[in-house]
C-alpha cells in the first residue's frame, strides 16, 4: 500500500454521494491510501466513523469499456451475496458516470494478505500454511462453480451459446486488432500462434456444464488470513458466464511447477509447501463434482488467451501508449505462455 491517492479521482464528490445515500456519517475520509496490486482500476482504502471501506474507480485514463466492466463487477458481487464464495460485499454503487466522471462502488474492507505482495511471518515460516493457501483457492473455485447463475440473478450476464467454440476466434481477433498500434512487431514474435489456435479448434470439448467464471483467477487476486484461510476473491471485472473450468485452467498455468518459476507463474517466496497441481486437480474434482476429462484443453486455452491479452500491452508500449519496460516484461510472459501451450499439447 502507498500513502498517496490518485489526484484524478473526485474524492469530495464521491464522499458527498456516499453521505447522500446514507453510507457515510459525514464527508470526511480518513486514512485514504491506494492499494497495491491493481492495474486496471484505481483502488483506495479509507475510513469513516470507525469503519473501513474500499473504493474501486476507473483509471485516470479510462479504457473505452472501463465503466461497463465496473458495472459488471458490481452485478456479479451482488449476485454472490449469501453464497459460499469468499468475496467482498458491495456496500454502495454508483453506475451513473456523470456523477463523478466514472462508475464507482464501495465495498467492505477485507483484511488479509496477498502472497504476491508479501507474506506475514507465520505463513513465510510454515509450509503447512502455504499448502492450505493452495487448497483454499481450489475450494473457493469449486464454491464458485457450484453457484447457479440463473438462480442468483445473472441471466444474460454472458452468452452461453457456443461459448467454448467462440474462444479461439475471439482471442485470435483480439491479437489481429493490435495491428492498429504503429510499431508493433506483429504476432510472429510469439511463435506459431496459429498452431495453438488450430489445436484448440480441433479438440473442442463436446459439451460444458455452465456456471460463473471469475475470468482472472490466480493467487494475486486472493486475500488470505494469517492461517491460510481464503478471506476473499477480488478483481471480478472479467467475470462472465461460461465453463468454470476456464478458471481452473487459468489457475494451473500460473501455478509454479518444479524448479525455477516461469515468466507466467506466481511470484511468491518461499515456494515449498504449496500443493502440487495434481493434488489441486484431484481436490477440484472431488469438491466440484465436475468431469475433468478435457482439462488439458482448458489449460491450453488459458495459455492462449492470457498470452494474447498480455501481448496487447506490449503492442501499446511499442506504439508509445504504455510503459516500455512493462510491455517488454509482459511480452516475455506472452512468449512463455504460448510455449507452455505448445508443451501441453505435445504431452502424451
Amino acid at each position: 500500500m502507498t500513502g498517496q491517492t490518485a489526484p484524478s479521482i473526485d474524492l469530495a464528490g464521491i464522499a458527498r454521494w456516499l453521505v447522500d445515500h446514507g453510507v457515510l456519517d459525514g464527508p470526511e475520509l480518513g486514512a485514504v491510501r491506494q492499494l497495491a496490486g491493481g492495474t486496471q482500476n484505481i483502488v483506495l482504502r479509507f475510513s469513516n466513523a470507525g469503519r473501513d471501506y474500499v473504493l474501486r474507480h476507473p483509471p485516470a485514463k479510462p479504457r473505452a469499456n472501463s465503466n461497463r466492466l465496473l458495472e459488471r463487477e458490481i452485478r456479479v458481487l451482488r449476485a454472490l451475496a449469501g453464497s459460499a464464495v469468499p468475496h467482498p460485499a458491495v456496500v454502495a454503487a454508483c453506475t451513473d458516470p456523470e456523477v463523478v466522471g466514472g462508475v464507482f462502488y464501495v465495498m467492505e474492507a477485507v483484511d488479509g494478505f496477498n502472497p504476491t505482495v508479501g507474506m506475514p511471518d507465520a505463513a513465510a515460516a510454515s509450509p503447512e500454511i502455504r499448502h492450505r493457501i493452495g487448497l483454499e483457492m481450489i475450494d473457493g473455485l469449486a464454491a464458485l462453480a457450484s453457484v447457479d447463475p440463473m438462480a442468483c440473478g445473472l441471466e444474460g450476464f454472458g452468452n452461453l451459446d457456443g461459448f467454448l467454440a467462440r474462444q479461439v476466434s475471439r482471442w485470435a481477433s483480439e491479437l489481429e486488432s493490435y495491428r492498429r498500434f504503429e510499431g508493433w512487431q506483429g504476432p510472429e514474435a510469439l511463435g506459431d500462434v496459429g498452431a495453438v489456435g488450430q489445436w484448440l479448434a480441433d479438440n473442442l470439448p463436446p459439451d460444458m456444464q455452465p456456471g460463473i467464471i471469475h475470468g482472472d483467477y490466480h493467487i494475486g487476486n486472493c486475500l488470505f488470513a494469517e492461517d491460510g484461510k481464503l478471506n476473499a476473491i477480488v478483481d471480478w471485472e472479467m467475470a462472465t458466464l461460461g465453463d468454470p473450468l476456464v478458471d481452473l485452467g487459468r489457475l494451473l498455468v500460473s501455478w509454479p511447477g518444479q524448479g525455477e518459476p516461469k515468466p507466467h507463474t506466481m511470484r511468491v517466496t518461499p515456494l515449498n509447501g504449496f500443493p502440487h497441481p495434481e493434488e489441486m486437480i484431484a481436490r477440484y474434482a472431488e469438491r466440484s463434482g465436475r468431469s475433468l476429462s478435457h482439462l488439458r484443453w482448458f489449460q491450453v486455452l488459458a495459455c492462449y488467451k492470457l498470452g494474447l491479452i498480455l501481448e496487447g500491452t506490449h503492442a501499446r508500449a511499442q506504439a508509445g501508449l504504455a510503459d516500455s519496460a512493462t510491455g517488454a516484461r509482459l511480452h516475455r510472459s506472452a512468449v512463455a505462455l504460448l510455449e507452455e501451450a505448445r508443451n501441453i499439447i505435445t504431452l502424451p
